[in-house]
């Protein structure tokens, strides 16, 4: 009789407990899993513009950027944003942009070989992948049309849609290879070694490989060519 009150004293005083807890950590596991759903998408791309500030980036150079209704525009220039957490090798970069007017100019830079700390440097050894449908206003050629790599690749096709349409850029960087499609086309394909144009311009690019991995960033060119962007995405490149 003695050993069933004790026994009892102990499920009470410990084991009930024990397990009433466990029933409510458990109750409210379920609880906290019904307010606070979990968000999947299998679409595989990672934001790195949150539409709210520019949280990961860092401006260098002349002008500045900044947020607005979730855009990011700019004032003056030439300057360069960057991604200043990770270099970018193997994988695809998606842009959406808009024109301020019918025609402005920028550009997304990839393949940056070291952290910029002035706008110079990436145009001269990183490649700048353009934005300016009609080079011809500023005495370029379709070498600096939108979707090439800027002065050293000839477009395939000429998709850039004018101001204030959206545009969709895809990058995709694989190893020595780089592939531009603008609206679904493609306009770029070059592999490290293919013949380029000597430079016409000093601002243009120097010749010669680029990294396989690098920075990636976002040009502001001036006061009179402002591109706004409301995505800017990567996802690893997974071949088939």
């Amino acid at each position: 009789m003695i050993m069933k009150n004790v026994f009892r004293a102990l499920l009470i005083c410990f084991i009930l407990p024990i397990f009433i807890g466990c029933t409510t950590n458990k109750t409210n596991q379920t609880s906290n899993q019904a307010n606070n759903p979990v968000l999947k998408t299998d679409t595989g791309w990672r934001q790195l513009f949150n539409g709210k500030d520019l949280d990961g980036w860092k401006q260098v150079g002349p002008g500045s950027r900044y947020v607005k209704d979730g855009l990011t525009g700019s004032h003056g220039g030439m300057g360069l944003l960057y991604w200043t957490k990770e270099k970018f090798s193997n994988c695809i970069i998606k842009v959406v942009y808009k024109m301020e007017k019918s025609n402005s100019n920028s550009g997304v830079f990839i393949r940056i070989p070291i952290e910029p700390r002035e706008p110079w440097m990436p145009v001269f050894y990183g490649y700048e992948v353009q934005i300016d449908n009609h080079p011809e206003t500023s005495n370029e050629d379709e070498y600096h049309v939108t979707g090439t790599l800027y002065s050293l690749t000839k477009p395939l096709a000429k998709p850039g849609k004018p101001g204030p349409e959206w545009n969709t850029m895809e990058i995709t960087l694989d190893s020595t290879r780089t592939i531009v499609n603008v609206n679904g086309q493609k306009v770029t394909d070059y592999t490290e070694g293919d013949p380029t144009p000597a430079r016409k311009f000093d601002f243009e690019p120097f010749r010669g490989p680029r990294p396989i991995e690098g920075y990636i960033g976002l040009q502001n060119h001036g006061n009179d060519d402002v591109v706004f962007f409301k995505e800017v995405a990567v996802k690893p490149l997974i071949k088939k």
